[in-house]
């Protein structure tokens, strides 16, 4: 059974990205559907898949992490605008029986991905 999942870590202070939204859309007829908001919990983690089963579909995905406000709550003085606000991660799902983990790692000026398992 296939499914999608994240987490977040903020690479600058070495800890789990925890409280940031986490907004999952999935590319249809060119435009891009809202699929569900979610918030990482204090481990950086969702509490659950985003997609998972027959849910998980293959297609184009989009995850938008709203980096700038989490960055706000920590108390980060960082200019306006932000370097990094929302983050948007577009990736493909060719073989939706599969596991795929796409996590974040963020610093205020930096960010990466990869293909987890």
């Amino acid at each position: 059974m296939g499914k999608l999942t994240t987490h977040i870590l903020d690479t600058a202070a070495g800890i789990p990205g925890k409280n940031i939204q986490i907004d999952l859309y999935i590319l249809k007829d060119d435009s891009w559907e809202l699929l569900k908001t979610v918030t990482s919990n204090e481990d950086g983690r969702c509490d659950g898949p985003l997609l998972e089963g027959a849910d998980l579909v293959c297609g184009q995905y989009e995850l938008v992490f709203h980096a700038g406000q989490y960055f706000d709550a920590c108390g980060q003085d960082l200019p306006e605008p932000k370097f990094l606000d929302e983050i948007v991660i577009r990736f493909g799902v060719p073989d939706a029986t599969e596991h795929y983990h796409v996590p974040l790692l963020v610093s205020p000026y930096s960010y990466s991905t990869y293909r987890g398992s």
